[in-house]
C-alpha cells in the first residue's frame, strides 16, 4: 500500500474520531473508551500494512 494512501487512510480516521468527538454528545469515559478501541485498532491495523504483524486474516475471534 502506497504511504500516500497510509496518510491519506489516517487523515480521515482523525477527522472523524474528531468529529465524533466534537459533535456527538456523549459521557466523557465513554469518549475516552471510543478513542482507545479505534486507536489501538489503527495501530494494529499500521502494524499490519507494515508488515510488523502478519496478515489479520489468520485472526479469529470466537470458535
Amino acid at each position: 500500500m502506497p504511504l500516500i494512501n497510509v496518510i491519506i487512510i489516517l487523515a480521515v480516521v482523525g477527522v472523524i474520531l474528531w468529529l465524533i468527538n466534537s459533535y456527538i454528545p456523549m459521557q466523557s469515559t465513554i469518549k475516552r473508551i471510543l478513542n482507545v478501541v479505534v486507536i489501538i485498532a489503527v495501530i494494529i491495523w499500521l502494524l499490519s500494512v507494515f508488515g510488523v504483524i502478519g496478515s489479520l486474516s489468520g485472526i479469529r475471534i470466537g470458535n
